[in-house]
């Protein structure tokens, strides 16, 4: 039988959403009002077709049924956990890389007094919680010793665990326990949960919120010919066996985020496709996170006018993203990111 994917499309925000969803025109996201759609895309491995959610009804049987079912879930209301919070979109998580070698920071606050004044600086500037990592992921990179990656993040985790939120950027199991036990309230694995065997356990004993992000290959060779049969599809099908396969394990909770993993293991095609389709994930049921700060695919659309920080590509696929409903997005320029959505919110409420 042929499967089908309900993506929601169409979308509305601010003021005029809440007036078309008290009219009845169209869907709120995840029970808020202030984001809505009015639009269905119905996608197959060999179709796709947009339609209006008034016209879902005239659907086949079997069809109906299925998409009704995947809108129930998509305006279904999240929880709020690990100072997230899902009534307002987006929520930022800040970037702090205490390594000397990430792709677009790496070594610049991997002292502990630069590293304290960053995380401060991040939550100020209005993140919602900091995600800390002691290992670099970039293309290309190598696992380090978990003694290494420990004794990079464990002092300023400590110091700040009680101030800040935190998140912890990490593929080790033991690394995220430790994390655990001394305040880090999200776990934030780049490889799926499939790095490290032990991490279900961690985190199953520990009951924390986590990250599932997808990612093809490890950082070493992620980048190498990267291939799907369809991106989008095979991503969405990623993600629900990991969940089916963690319930199976004993994981019942619903403080689970998805990141579909941009850059890791994609191609500018692959990347591009998952952005301007990215709300097919909502039919998941749970929020998104989105990682485009700084990202290869903006100096690959830019061209000769890319720059080191990239701020305004980021902010560009970060409103695009955002208008998608995209509940987290992960930044390393957060004042400037933050501004934008200040100015950007003030504007569509006029």
């Amino acid at each position: 039988m042929k499967k089908h994917y309900t993506r929601a499309c169409n979308f509305v925000y601010g003021k005029s959403s809440v007036k078309l969803v008290n009219q009845k025109k169209t869907l709120p996201l995840n029970g808020s009002k202030e984001i809505s759609f009015s639009q269905v895309e119905i996608i197959s491995r060999v179709s796709k077709k947009k339609i209006n959610i008034k016209d879902i009804k005239k659907l086949p049987k079997l069809l109906r049924e299925k998409i009704n079912k995947d809108i129930k879930i998509i305006i279904k209301k999240n929880n709020n956990f690990s100072n997230l919070n899902f009534k307002k979109i987006p929520n930022i998580m800040g970037v702090l890389n205490l390594t000397p070698d990430s792709f677009s920071d790496g070594g610049k606050f991997n002292k502990k007094k630069e590293g304290l004044k960053h995380a401060i600086d991040l939550f100020k500037f209005g993140a919602n919680i900091v995600d800390v990592g002691g290992e670099s992921t970039r293309p290309g990179s190598k696992a380090i010793s978990e003694k290494e990656e420990w004794s990079r993040i464990e002092n300023i985790i400590r110091k700040i665990s009680k101030k800040i939120p935190l998140s912890l950027d990490t593929r080790k199991a033991d690394i995220m326990n430790k994390g655990i036990k001394i305040g880090v309230k999200l776990i934030n694995d780049v490889s799926g949960l499939s790095y490290d065997p032990k991490t279900i356990n961690v985190l199953k004993k520990n009951k924390s919120p986590f990250v599932i992000q997808h990612s093809q290959g490890i950082p070493e060779n992620m980048q190498n010919n990267p291939k799907y049969k369809n991106e989008l599809l095979d991503i969405y099908d990623f993600f629900e066996e990991k969940i089916k396969f963690l319930r199976s394990k004993g994981i019942k909770h619903n403080n689970i985020i998805v990141d579909p993993g941009i850059g890791f293991g994609k191609n500018l095609k692959h990347n591009m496709n998952l952005i301007l389709n990215v709300s097919i994930f909502h039919t998941l049921g749970f929020p998104i996170l989105l990682g485009l700060s700084r990202k290869k695919f903006i100096k690959e659309l830019s061209g000769k006018n890319d720059t080191k920080e990239r701020i305004g590509g980021t902010i560009a696929s970060s409103l695009y993203s955002m208008m998608q409903g995209v509940q987290i997005l992960r930044i390393h320029d957060v004042n400037e990111l933050i501004q934008s959505l200040k100015v950007f919110k003030q504007l569509i409420k006029s």
